[in-house]
């Protein structure tokens, strides 16, 4: 698949401090591309390079092949842009503020006004959008945020956490609407609420210290990087043999984590299947009046803190 984003060394200091460190990146087009780092990773500064919001000290980076750096994708009309704190004219209206971001789209007319009402429906804006948006919520910002960035059918659009400030309900219609447009638009999104990137996106890359860690569509990451996860819970009441059980599964070599609740325990292993079978064989020889026992599905949570903690020298090292 050809890539709408390309990233090659990209640098970016400030001062002594460096945000990004020769980070090498494709996007492919089409793609619901997640973005995913811990603070201080290099993620807003790579979206704003590509925004051409700021420069790169060094390195390159295309947007559908047009060179990132003097605002050229821009003026191409190849971006749509949400920051993670979208500030507005608080005496615009809502209206206003996307007419004004359709002219600059080249959205004018009858096709613009009718793009408009259709975006306006779209984020759940139609009965703010004639407001002046100094009294919208932080959560209706937002939509408005998401409803600009998306308004002229960019190629690709860069959104930088963009359902933060909105409530769970919210959150998933945003998220659904987030996911319909890879129908004509290459998507990259960052967030730290990793549950929605696991929901919504089909590839991502995780960034650590600028430099990028891994990329992979979601279900690969999953399979290749998430140690096997086990959850046994034990009968109201009756915990006898639970304590000796974790005993013996914190001095297991195939034991790489436990943890302990008042209903029974979390355990990851290293070896999956036979790790099953000797888990069942150890609840038979404890006694233990089990409730419920099940493998857990990976989640991209657990993928993440593993590969950050192994770069920091963390736990995951």
């Amino acid at each position: 698949m050809p890539a709408a984003i390309e990233v090659e060394g990209l640098t970016k200091r400030y001062g002594t401090v460096t945000a990004l460190d020769g980070l090498d990146l494709a996007v492919p087009a089409g793609s619901i591309f997640g973005f995913l780092g811990p603070n201080g990773a290099g993620k807003t500064t790579t979206i704003k390079i590509l925004a051409s919001l700021a420069a790169a000290t060094s390195g390159r980076a295309t947007i559908d092949g047009v060179a990132v750096g003097d605002g050229e994708p821009n003026r191409l009309g190849l971006i749509g842009y949400l920051d993670q704190a979208p500030r507005f004219n608080g005496w615009m209206r809502g209206t206003e503020l996307l007419e004004l971001a359709g002219r600059l789209g080249g959205l004018r007319g009858d096709i613009g006004r009718q793009r408009i009402s259709e975006v306006i429906e779209l984020v759940g804006l139609t009965d703010a959008a004639r407001r002046a948006i100094g009294g919208y919520s932080g959560g209706m910002r937002q939509r408005l945020g998401i409803a600009q960035a998306i308004l002229s059918r960019p190629p690709v659009i860069l959104l930088d956490e963009p359902v933060s400030s909105l409530d769970p309900e919210g959150r998933r219609d945003m998220l659904e609407v987030i996911g319909e447009l890879r129908e004509h638009s290459t998507v990259v999104l960052s967030s730290h609420v990793l549950v929605d990137v696991e929901r919504t996106c089909d590839r991502v890359a995780i960034i650590d210290r600028g430099r990028l860690v891994t990329e992979a569509p979601m279900a690969d990451l999953l399979d290749r990087f998430a140690q096997p996860v086990y959850r046994v819970v034990v009968e109201p009441d009756r915990t006898d043999g639970l304590a000796a059980l974790a005993a013996d599964l914190r001095g297991a070599s195939w034991v790489s984590s436990l943890e302990e609740s008042p209903d029974g325990l979390r355990i990851g292993v290293r070896d999956g299947p036979d790790a099953g079978a000797r888990l069942l064989a150890l609840l038979a020889e404890h006694r233990v009046a089990v409730a419920a026992f099940e493998r857990l599905r990976p989640t991209l949570e657990d993928v993440f803190l593993q590969l950050t903690a192994r770069r920091s020298g963390g736990p995951g090292e």
